[in-house]
């Protein structure tokens, strides 16, 4: 079976195509410019760690994602709309039950060292996510391959335990880059993609140089690229203004609309697959009750979120992940509304009549969050739950809040597909990994496992729609609200007429698909 680069084979969360609007002061879109070469973009990010490293295994900050793919590529690619293009791989094919995927790979690819990549650097770099002693974060997410084999120079084959129809789109995650084989420097920087790096310090900065041997001829259009880790939104957007930067990501939703009418700003609101949230740890004696956690979910004002913490700049969510950017979005779910008296008789009957708890927050999941945290606290009140913000240190906050405390802020950016969104965050594989909720249903985990491996459309519909159901009622995931991307760049920066609504700054790849005007 020959997968093709069709729409209905490559267009991930064919639904909503990440429509991107890109406004200044007059408040029309900009088109995008013939690209330019030259001169060095400067980006300010928030969301950085002091202890983070470059090793593909563990890239969890906004920061080091662009970092990443300023010096490394993927075999897959996802582009603007959530279309797979081939990067590292030209081509990909599969077996009759979807257990066994081929990829062909591009010859004459040179890495930063000189080394010419071949299938051995790939399995290299897929090996490094699997086995026990690894620690990667996609590690439950590779766990479907039981084998990977270079089967020529220019070939790998990858064995499954299971039948997968959406596999490919794993191969294009961040950690999934491909290294030099049996090279373990990962500081040094060493990869395939657009810049060379010269310098870096976490949790402060980072230097790239254009790479003058890089193998896509309409990428990589500035000679350097320099990152500031500017934790404060307010930081970042004083440097913007002032010219320190040329571009930002996570802009304060309650100040968006002033940036877009400054002069020589534009406002970048991408419509992609982000939800803010409120994770409840299931295992946890407070939230054990699935009334429990279904009067919490009722205790949110979700308008009330998207008008004051968004500022308007997204929708209301259903406590599910899959939005309408995904193609297999489930539409029929009811809708979880404000009902503190509901949720009132709900925790009575669970015998957790004047709940108490702590909700603990910072502002590194996502701009707003401590803000948004205090609004729950005041709407569950309504409802006799007393929510207590605790406001955490932002440097460390991944490490030593999110999936270790019993309730806490929360962000996801979504994943290129149902099957890895749901599988990464929610189910049994990912315990002790990124199922930060600990939560484990068998009724979820049948019809994903289900889902992976069945050919007829509309039965896979069916089955990530039941997926989306039981999550959205039984889960620890309070999900208010859908949030847009809104990002800011200054004027003499041009993007592509469609910009990626999987990360923000166009998927975190803005350095290798921006340009300077000329």
């Amino acid at each position: 079976m020959t997968i093709t680069t069709n729409r209905r084979d490559l267009l991930l969360g064919a639904s909503a195509l990440g429509a991107t609007a890109l406004l200044g002061l007059s408040g029309q879109p900009l088109r995008a410019a013939t690209p330019s070469q030259g001169g060095t973009l400067r980006l300010g990010i928030g969301g950085f760690d002091s202890g983070e490293t470059l090793d593909p295994q563990a890239t969890e900050t906004k920061f080091m994602q662009n970092l990443q793919w300023q010096l490394r590529n993927n075999l897959i690619e996802v582009g603007a709309g959530g279309v797979l293009i081939p990067e590292l791989a030209t081509s990909w094919d599969a077996n009759d039950d979807l257990t066994v995927w081929t990829f062909k790979l591009r010859q004459g690819v040179e890495f930063h060292n000189g080394k010419i990549m071949d299938a051995d650097d790939v399995v290299f770099s897929i090996k490094l996510h699997l086995g026990e002693d690894s620690y990667s974060q996609v590690k439950s997410l590779v766990s479907v391959i039981s084998d990977v084999q270079a089967t020529a120079s220019d070939e790998v084959t990858i064995t499954l335990n299971a039948s997968n129809a959406g596999f490919p789109p794993v191969l294009a995650l961040t950690c999934l880059y491909i290294v030099p084989a049996d090279d373990t420097n990962f500081d040094a920087g060493i990869g395939t993609g657009p810049y060379i790096l010269e310098t870096y310090e976490p949790g402060v900065k980072s230097i790239v140089r254009k790479n003058p041997n890089y193998w896509k001829a309409d990428r990589a259009h500035f000679d350097s690229v320099e990152m500031l880790a500017i934790r404060d939104v307010n930081a970042r957007t004083t440097a913007l203004q002032t010219g320190q930067i040329d571009a930002m990501n996570s802009v304060d939703p309650t100040t968006a609309n002033l940036l877009a009418a400054m002069p020589g700003v534009d406002l970048l609101q991408t419509q992609g697959k982000v939800h803010y949230c409120f994770s409840m740890m299931t295992t946890d004696p407070l939230f054990a009750d699935a009334r429990v956690r279904k009067a919490m979910k009722l205790s949110i004002n979700r308008q009330d979120m998207v008008d004051k913490v968004l500022n308007g700049y997204g929708s209301i969510a259903n406590d599910q992940p899959i939005s309408t950017a995904y193609e297999y979005h489930n539409a029929d779910i009811p809708q979880h509304e404000y009902d503190p008296e509901q949720a009132k008789s709900l925790l009575k009957a669970a015998g957790a009549e004047g709940l108490a708890t702590t909700l603990h927050a910072s502002n590194t999941p996502f701009t707003g969050a401590v803000d948004a945290a205090q609004l729950f606290s005041e709407h569950a009140a309504a409802a006799g739950i007393n929510i207590t913000v605790s406001r955490e240190p932002e440097d460390g906050y991944w490490s030593n809040i999110w999936g270790k405390k019993p309730f806490f802020a929360s962000r996801w950016s979504g994943r290129a597909t149902e099957d890895l969104m749901l599988s990464l965050a929610y189910s049994k594989e990912a315990l002790g990994g990124y199922n930060a909720t600990n939560w484990d249903n068998d009724a979820f985990n049948v019809a994903l496992t289900a889902a992976r491996s069945e050919k007829d459309d509309a039965k896979r519909r069916a089955l990530y729609a039941e997926c989306q159901s039981v999550l959205a009622e039984d889960g620890g995931l309070i999900a208010p609200v859908w949030a847009d991307f809104l990002d800011a760049k200054s004027s003499k920066v041009s993007t592509p007429d469609a910009i990626s609504g999987d990360w923000d700054l166009d998927g975190n790849r803005c350095a290798e698909r921006w340009w300077f005007n000329a």
